[in-house]
């Protein structure tokens, strides 16, 4: 089956309309737009040449600064804390969480533009964000909303690379898999083939990146419809924004579930660059792997139960508790079981955070989601008693250093209650929104020209030499 809507994937909109934006100070080389260009590629190719430029005087001026030591333990555990990688689109604080372009959460719920007032903002809006550095207008969402949609054209071949998988290979395999089947259009390939030159690199790795962000919704709602709702695929809707568009090929449209998916597309988007998912991309982005091979090896890490399994494990634990306990637990039962569950070597899923240090603001943003449009939902009410209990279970333990809820602790209640119950699907729902920051971060690598990454490794022998040496000094 084709999916084809709008034009070709080549076409843009180059209209332009006069409106002022009202703009946050606290985003970084923020601009006040006064005419308001409808073209993204055309931002783009404005503010790069500043951006070079910028870059290039950090280098010339600031290269041989110190960013700190590197210990035995940062290299024993994982590159914990250890600043080593440029990631424009967002940041992560230990405190405050992640911010997009300079803007929290909060922020970018009250300034970037909804589908309908008081509403979730949209993803489009998002990616604009993470691309420009600016807060974009409805009219330049409504123009790339349109741009993606014209985009959205997945050959069959892709759906039939899927379908020679076994119906029962987990869902990340099947969505990976026709992301791999997409890279057969790559732009940035061809372009690399017929020697485009270096400086010229961000342009197909754009049109890969944009193409992508806008087919990976008709995969994944391909996948979850070939698993769980006997091959009926539902096209896309050319009315619908792109958060509610996947809502409604996976087969869901009611407008909350519309605005669930806008938030949750919105908030799992980027999350700086250290961790698996965002670091995979990046490294192998950095040998000029296309958009389309970078992503696809993100999704691999992302499928890991440390990352972004994790969505899909946190359900699963909370209907076990459901299912042992009842859905009227009191929470003196509740902290028995969480007890239970760390005694017996497990985790108690969807707490903690390899960065975070307070409660993630992700979890946060859900939760009064949830307060909003289902209060009264016995999974809500479990997850909210479970902050209450497990943080200072977790402190008690004293193995932790973040015992608050991360955004996995809450994802997966909303969408059980709009009637997304497949847990074992979720992860692909997290890769469809990574795929926008992921990719917005890869044109940006390939317009200030990043270099292969290569960090140096050693072994056990050459850092116990190393250590008596440092001591014997």
């Amino acid at each position: 089956m084709v999916f084809l809507r709008g034009v070709s994937a080549l076409s843009r909109l180059r209209s332009r309309v006069n409106q002022q934006s009202t703009l946050s100070n606290s985003i970084r080389w923020l601009q006040t737009q006064s005419s308001s260009d409808l073209d993204l590629h055309s931002q783009l190719k404005e503010l790069i040449p500043e951006q070079q430029e910028r870059l290039k005087k950090l280098k010339a001026e600031n290269g041989k600064v110190l960013l700190g030591n590197i210990t035995v333990d940062m290299v024993l555990g994982g590159m914990r804390g250890m600043t080593g990688l440029l990631w424009e689109t967002s940041l992560l604080d230990p405190d405050e969480g992640i911010r997009f372009r300079g803007l929290s959460i909060p922020e970018c719920q009250k300034v970037l533009p909804a589908a309908k007032p008081d509403g979730e903002p949209l993803p489009e809006g998002l990616l604009w964000l993470l691309l420009t550095g600016k807060v974009p207008s409805k009219a330049q969402v409504n123009a790339l909303s349109r741009e993606l949609h014209g985009r959205a054209v997945v050959p069959d071949y892709v759906f039939k690379a899927i379908d020679a998988l076994p119906v029962s290979a987990h869902p990340m395999t099947q969505f990976a898999t026709g992301v791999m089947a997409l890279q057969v259009q790559s732009e940035f390939q061809k372009a690399y083939d017929k020697g485009i030159p270096k400086s010229k690199y961000w342009e197909p790795t754009y049109e890969d990146a944009l193409s992508l962000i806008a087919r990976v919704p008709l995969v994944a709602s391909y996948v979850y419809r070939r698993i769980y709702k006997d091959g009926k695929i539902i096209a896309m809707d050319d009315s619908l924004d792109y958060g509610g568009n996947f809502s409604h090929m996976l087969g869901f449209n009611s407008p909350q579930m519309q605005e669930l998916m806008r938030l949750y597309v919105t908030i799992h988007s980027d999350h700086e660059g250290g961790n698996v998912s965002a670091h995979t991309g990046h490294l192998v982005g950095s040998a000029l792997s296309d958009p389309y091979l970078s992503f696809a090896a993100a999704l691999n890490g992302l499928a890991g139960p440390l990352h972004g399994l994790a969505n899909q494990e946190v359900l699963l634990w909370i209907k076990s508790v459901v299912d042992e306990c009842g859905e009227n637990i009191s929470k003196e039962q509740l902290k028995d079981y969480v007890w239970k569950t760390l005694n017996s070597g497990k985790v108690v899923p969807g707490f903690g955070h390899g960065v975070l240090r307070k409660t993630d603001p992700r979890y946060t943003c859900q939760r009064e989601f949830a307060l909003k449009h289902l209060p009264d939902d016995p999974l809500f009410q479990l997850v909210s008693n479970l902050y209450e209990v497990v943080p200072p279970i977790l402190t008690e333990l004293g193995k932790v250093k973040n015992p608050w809820p991360n955004v996995d602790a809450h994802s997966g209640v909303l969408l059980n209650h709009f009637g997304l119950t497949e847990a074992r699907y979720y992860t692909v729902l997290f890769g469809v929104s990574r795929s926008i920051g992921i990719c917005s971060q890869l044109i940006w690598d390939r317009a200030l020209g990043l270099p292969l990454e290569r960090p140096k490794s050693v072994t056990m022998e050459w850092l116990e030499n190393y250590c008596k040496k440092a001591k014997a000094a």
